[in-house]
């Protein structure tokens, strides 16, 4: 009886992978002389008393077998019709992979770089951490300037106590870098992360990106930084765009001005994004202050020259109608996905 109950608990565990693995499995138990005959004919010389619950553990054993088979038989019939199309033809080409989406900032920033590289502006980068010569002091900040104010810039404590190192608060830094390497004429471009100590909201954040310009050469003037930004806006929004300068100031220009540019929205007719000015702020320029040439080791008296800076989360706002900036850095998939792969 305990050969018996060995035998049930082996069908119970056997696996089949293959059609011949299967017969081998039938014909051990099923075959004139297979497993299942032997205990039949076994039958005779077990004691009458136990005859009963005998036979019923080989027939038990029996209908397993057939049940196994059975499943095994399934299986092996459904795997057969899956590939019944034929060999696999290897010089089809594979199924296409879904293509990720540029972040949009990331899209925005390489438009941006590119409208300007026809124009001649290169790419310029430096530290994110900067010391208080390139952030402040070079670019003509009085050591009273509320930039300076911890609930502004991030300073890093330093050994000693010295709080000249800041997670840099714009990126007029490289613009002293480059000036300070750099031999007039300069055109170039200078887009990075930024850092201000600021509440986050739907329209601020602790970090955001800009990409500034500067241009130093003989005979720059203010007319040349106009068109400059004219140019610029007709090639990111559109040929109909037009530009307002407005007076403003920056420690590092002079004259200043804050440049909006007609509403996308409503081209300039007004409407709740706008808040019906029809005009939208995109970024401040001036002229470069002759104290920031001097501190740079540029001659103001030979060399004059433009500079302007932008938020690429503000134009990419504008150009994508995204309305809460946190979006930008929140890395939601469904969010993301709404940009195209360029």
């Amino acid at each position: 009886m305990s050969a018996l109950q060995d035998h049930l608990n082996e069908v119970a565990a056997y696996t089949a992978s293959s059609k011949e693995e299967v017969e081998q499995f039938r014909l051990k138990y099923l075959s004139k002389k297979g497993i299942l005959a032997d205990l039949f004919a076994e039958m005779k010389n077990i004691p009458g008393d136990q005859r009963k619950a005998y036979g019923l553990q080989v027939n038990e054993l029996k209908v397993n077998v057939e049940e196994k088979l059975q499943s095994f038989q399934s299986i092996l019939e459904a795997a057969a019709d899956a590939t019944s199309g034929g060999p696999i033809d290897l010089t089809l080409p594979a199924a296409p992979l879904p293509l990720g989406s540029r972040h949009p900032i990331t899209l925005i920033r390489n438009r941006i770089v590119s409208i300007f590289s026809r124009i001649g502006f290169t790419v310029s980068d430096g530290p994110e951490i900067e010391d208080d010569w390139h952030n402040f002091t070079a670019l003509n900040f009085p050591e009273n300037h509320p930039a300076r104010d911890m609930q502004d810039t991030f300073f890093i404590e330093m050994k000693g106590g010295s709080d000249s190192i800041a997670l840099r608060t714009h990126t007029s830094s490289v613009q002293v870098r480059v000036m300070e390497t750099t031999k007039p004429p300069i055109r170039s471009l200078m887009p990075g992360r930024v850092y201000r100590n600021e509440a986050i909201s739907a329209r601020a954040h602790c970090f955001f990106h800009q990409v500034e310009g500067l241009y130093i050469d003989e005979g720059v003037t203010f007319a040349d930084m106009k068109q400059t930004l004219l140019y610029f806006s007709r090639e990111m929004f559109g040929a109909e765009t037009q530009i307002r300068l407005r007076p403003s100031y920056f420690p590092f220009t002079e004259p200043s001005a804050e440049m909006d540019v007609t509403c996308e929205i409503c081209k300039g007719k007004g409407c709740n994004v706008c808040k019906y000015t029809g005009w939208l702020e995109i970024m401040g320029c001036g002229m470069v202050d002759p104290n920031v040439l001097q501190n740079c080791g540029i001659e103001p008296e030979k060399y004059s020259g433009f500079a302007f800076g932008m938020g690429i989360e503000r134009i990419a706002m504008l150009k994508y109608g995204v309305k809460d900036l946190r979006l930008f850095s929140e890395n939601d998939i469904r969010f993301l996905r709404q940009f195209s792969a360029e």
